[in-house]
């Protein structure tokens, strides 16, 4: 049988990654792999999991998590090293 760590372990992102989009569009992890491995392969997809990302943190700092924020922002970080096509993505 297939795993969730074997879905994900097929997505060109980490756990990390591929559960701030889970928390971002409020599905379970399995959805949210295939959904985050789908948008990896799409035209500025990897600048959209990237905004996804920023988009938790602001929602984290509104809601005073400053923990969860910092967490978040280690993701992002990592996600742009990973994926400098997302930051390019967003300027064109």
């Amino acid at each position: 049988m297939i795993t969730l760590e074997d879905i994900e372990d097929m997505t060109d992102l980490t756990r990390e990654e591929i559960i701030a989009v889970a928390e971002h569009e409020h599905l379970p992890e399995l959805n949210a792999s295939i959904l985050a491995d789908r948008l990896m392969h799409l035209h500025h997809g990897p600048t959209r999991v990237a905004r996804m990302i920023a988009e938790d943190i602001r929602e984290a700092l509104h809601n005073g998590d400053l923990d969860h924020a910092r967490e978040l922002y280690v993701v992002l970080r990592h996600f742009m090293e990973e994926h400098p096509d997302a930051a390019r993505g967003a300027m064109g």
